[in-house]
Formats: C-alpha cells, sequence, structure tokens
C-alpha cells in the first residue's frame, strides 16, 4: 500500500515538474527575439498631395559573433516605396536616435515615416493615442530604416553575446557598420546612394559610422543628417558663451524680454545677441576674476537685457549663469520652471527656489506619455510583430565607455568629407533646446571645417522649437521640407566624378 501510494505520489509530482517546466519553457520562448524574422505589409500615404505606395518591413536582423553565431538580434522598421523600378537611384536611410539606449521610435513616429504620431500642433498628448498618416514623410524621395541599437525597442543580445561588445562609443559604431553592410547585401542596395540620419548622441554615433563605413565597409556616404546633435567631441568656445543666444530665444518665447527686443523678430534679437556673444562675452568670460569692476557690471547689464534674469542674479553666478539655475528662475516668480530639451514646456516643482528639480522635465512626460502606448499599438497590432518582450524606450546600455576616444567622432566625419567629396552634412537644431543649445551646435559646425574648403557641404537650419523639432507642426513642415531638399541636392547628376 505505502509502495503503490508513493509511486502515485512520485506520477503527480513527475508531472507537475514537467508541467511547470513546459509552461516555462513556452513563457521563454516568447520573451526570447528571434534572431532573424521579418513581416511585410503594404500601404500608402498621400506626400504633398501624390499618392505614394509602401512595403513595410518589420523585423530583426543578426549581429553574428566571431564564431559564426547570432551574438545579437537588431531589430528594424523599414519602409520601402513600392513603385521604383530602379532602387540604385533611389536613396535609403538609416535612422537613429540618441541617448545612448534611446529607440528609434522618437525620429519613426515623430519626424519622418510614412505615419506620425498624433499629437496637438505644438506637440502635446492627445488621447486617445493614435497615429495617422504623415503627409510630410520623405518617403517620396527615399526609403528609411528605423534601426534600434541593442538593448533597445526589441532588440537584444543573444547566445554569447557580451554587453562590452556592444556598449561604448567605438563598440557601437563598429557592430552597427557591420550591420548595416549586411542590410545593404540582404536588400540589394549598395548602389543606392545612402544616407544616415541620427538625433542627439546619435550624432556621435553617425560620425563614427561615416568613417567607418567608407573606411571599413567602402561604403560611401552622400549625406549624414545631424539631428539636435551633441558635439561630437570638437573643441567648442566655452559652454557659457554658447548658452547665452539658447537664453536669449527662450526669454524671448516666454516674453520676458524688454519692451524692445521683444518688439523684434526671434531672428533679429538672435543676430544681435551672438554677435554679442562671440565679440564681447567671450573675451570677458576668459578674464575670469581679474575682469575689470566696470567691465564686469557693464557685461551683467547686458546679460540682464538678452536673458530677462535680473543684474544680481547674473552678478551671484559670476557672469555665468548654469542652464539649471536659467530654467529654475526665468519664471519662478510665475511659479514655473522650464522644460530641458524643449524650454517650451513649462512645469511645476515642489519648491520654486534653488536650483534642483525633483520631477521629470515636462516635455520629457509630454513626449513619453504619447510615444510610448502608440509605437507599441502600431508595431505590435498594426504591422502585426507579435512578441511578449517589452519595447525597451529606453534601454539599459551602461557603463558606456567613453575611454577609447582617440581623436573624437567629430575627427572622424571631417576626414571621411576630406576623402570623399560627394559627402555633406546637414545640422538641424531648435531655439529652444537647452540640452543641446543650437549655438553650441552652429560653433561645432564651424570647428568642423577649420579650413573653409568645406562649408558649401555643411547646412544648418534652426526651428522655433526644442530637441524633437518635429513634434510641434509648423516645424515638421519646414524641417522634413529642409531634409528633403538636401536628399535631392546631394545626389550628384549622373556621371559626375567624385573629384576635387
Amino acid at each position: 500500500m505505502c509502495s503503490k501510494t508513493n509511486n502515485f505520489l512520485y506520477q503527480i509530482i513527475f508531472h507537475l515538474v514537467l508541467l511547470i517546466v513546459c509552461h516555462t519553457s513556452v513563457h521563454a520562448q516568447k520573451h526570447k527575439l528571434p534572431a532573424d524574422t521579418s513581416f511585410v505589409s503594404s500601404n500608402e500615404v498621400t506626400v504633398n498631395g501624390k499618392r505614394i505606395p509602401y512595403q513595410v518591413t518589420v523585423g530583426t536582423q543578426p549581429v553574428y559573433g566571431e564564431d559564426g553565431e547570432p551574438d545579437a538580434a537588431v531589430f528594424y522598421t523599414y519602409y520601402k516605396r513600392s513603385d521604383v523600378d530602379q532602387v540604385e537611384n533611389r536613396p535609403i536611410a538609416f535612422s537613429f536616435n540618441g541617448g545612448p539606449g534611446a529607440a528609434s521610435l522618437w525620429m519613426h513616429l515623430g519626424y519622418t515615416s510614412p505615419k506620425r504620431l498624433e499629437i496637438s500642433d505644438e506637440g502635446y498628448p492627445i488621447q486617445p493615442y493614435g497615429i495617422v498618416d504623415n503627409p510630410h514623410s520623405i518617403i517620396d524621395v527615399a526609403d528609411i530604416v528605423y534601426v534600434d541599437p541593442v538593448n533597445t525597442g526589441f532588440s537584444r543580445l543573444l547566445n554569447d553575446g557580451k554587453r562590452e561588445d556592444f556598449f561604448g562609443v567605438y563598440q557601437d559604431i563598429t557592430y552597427l557598420a557591420d550591420w548595416i553592410d549586411n542590410f545593404l547585401s540582404r536588400q540589394g542596395r549598395w548602389r543606392s546612394p545612402k544616407y544616415l540620419i541620427g538625433e542627439s548622441y546619435s550624432a556621435t554615433r553617425v560620425a563614427g559610422l561615416s568613417a567607418e563605413l567608407q573606411d571599413k565597409h567602402g561604403i560611401y556616404l552622400n549625406g549624414v543628417v545631424i539631428v539636435s546633435g551633441t558635439k561630437m567631441e570638437l573643441p567648442i568656445a566655452s559652454n557659457e558663451v554658447l548658452q547665452l543666444p539658447n537664453y536669449a530665444a527662450v526669454a524671448w518665447y516666454h516674453k520676458q524680454l524688454p519692451e524692445d527686443l521683444q518688439k523684434k523678430s526671434l531672428t533679429d534679437v538672435l543676430s544681435e545677441v551672438e554677435a554679442y556673444a562671440i565679440e564681447e562675452y567671450l573675451p570677458a568670460v576668459e578674464r575670469g576674476g581679474f575682469i575689470y569692476e566696470d567691465q564686469k557690471q557693464a557685461v551683467a547689464e547686458k546679460l540682464a537685457r538678452y536673458t530677462g534674469l535680473k543684474k544680481e542674479f547674473i552678478l551671484d553666478h559670476n557672469l555665468t549663469v548654469p542652464t539649471k539655475a536659467f530654467r529654475k528662475e526665468l519664471l519662478r516668480e510665475e511659479g514655473y520652471f522650464l522644460g530641458l530639451s524643449d524650454a517650451r514646456y513649462k512645469g511645476i516643482d515642489k519648491m520654486d527656489g534653488g536650483d534642483s528639480f525633483t520631477g521629470t522635465p515636462p516635455e520629457a512626460a509630454a513626449w513619453d506619455n504619447a510615444f510610448t502606448p502608440a509605437i507599441n499599438t502600431y508595431l505590435r497590432s498594426e504591422l502585426n510583430f507579435k512578441t511578449d518582450l517589452q519595447y525597451h524606450v529606453s534601454g539599459s546600455v551602461f557603463p558606456w565607455p567613453w575611454d577609447r576616444f582617440t581623436d573624437g567622432t567629430g575627427e572622424k566625419l571631417r576626414n571621411a568629407m576630406m576623402q570623399n567629396p560627394h559627402l555633406e552634412v546637414l545640422f538641424q537644431a531648435g531655439y529652444y533646446d537647452m540640452l543641446v543649445n543650437y549655438f553650441r551646435q552652429m560653433n561645432g559646425m564651424w570647428k568642423l571645417d577649420p579650413s573653409g574648403k568645406m562649408k558649401d557641404r555643411l547646412h544648418f537650419k534652426v526651428y522655433e522649437s526644442g530637441h524633437m523639432m518635429y513634434v510641434r507642426e509648423e516645424d515638421l513642415v519646414k524641417s522634413t521640407n529642409d531634409l528633403r531638399e538636401f536628399i535631392q541636392q546631394s545626389i550628384p547628376q549622373q556621371g559626375e566624378a567624385a573629384t576635387y
């Protein structure tokens, strides 16, 4: 009896364990991304009054290790115009967001694709969170690939993949160059004009990729687009000086400047402030504590005029007000602080004093609020990418070593331009971006070409919005038109030789 009972209990326990193992295995499979998969669908969009049919492929493509096995799966969304016969004449653009650690959803559903997040004209969330056709998409002039680097979006490490092989300035550049090479081969796009579009940190990424692709893969680009880009380790002027025009723009937007300046257009105000910053403010700051007292007082008065801050507040900060202090002080009497990557947005804090913040920047909260549910709905429901994986809007990629810098990625972009007479660069920036202010980006562009011999291939556009200028409807129209024009004019004429 005892033996039968033990045998019976053993069978029950065995089947329970088997059931648990099977359930865990199935659950684990759902959470493991396939290294190589794709789903294709078709759609159309009307851009500038013209119907554009397109094919959209959503899927993963492997990053292979030295043993030939996949070390990671990189998730991508590829929009290809479907009424074009000869793809060798059709531009293709690879689009990245920043971070490092940001997925591609911002540029994907905010800027250039045939689909766009439904938001207010000024970029605020609207419920229910929806996706609409984007009549300003660049799909009419270029195919677009939105890439989620490893540990962002649905992209993940696999098998023997190691974090240290993917996370870091040059690790990131190396594996993404390999991935792009493989993508061009798979899709038959080697002869197409090629572009990189990078936002924020991806200025560093695409600057480095321009050289890596050229030097290691023989892939010569037609264009690099840097949207609200970091400095790429170029030697720029003092940050305090370069912040001044940005402060003036933000103060003008919030109507905090003297009446005579408020009556002027923003561009007229900034042309005056930019000249003052370089010609007078910079030498004053470089004197440090040895500045003459009468000069110090005169500079403080001018800064108060251009920033909307009190002269005493500026003197208390030795003529160089940090961004955090400015964001907290400008509208303090009204009970608001300013956004970081878009200072048009206002937030409220636990207390109005000081220069610290207890919450998320208001623009970041607004954008996360709208973009996260939209990208999940679009990829899973409309494009039919079924997975239990979480879509990492911001992924775990740290530590991100910077110690492998030698001459910086800006130098690499410069060298790529010098070796490739057909390579052009477009910078796009927002006046109200306090995270990466526009004048710092402009100064970086100046330093990219100290010889002045390539300045006709460097282009700079600024918009009356912030870091993600495209969330504002008016600037979405302007920025996509600028991007469309850049792509069209940077393709050489048939038979034109790449020579100086």
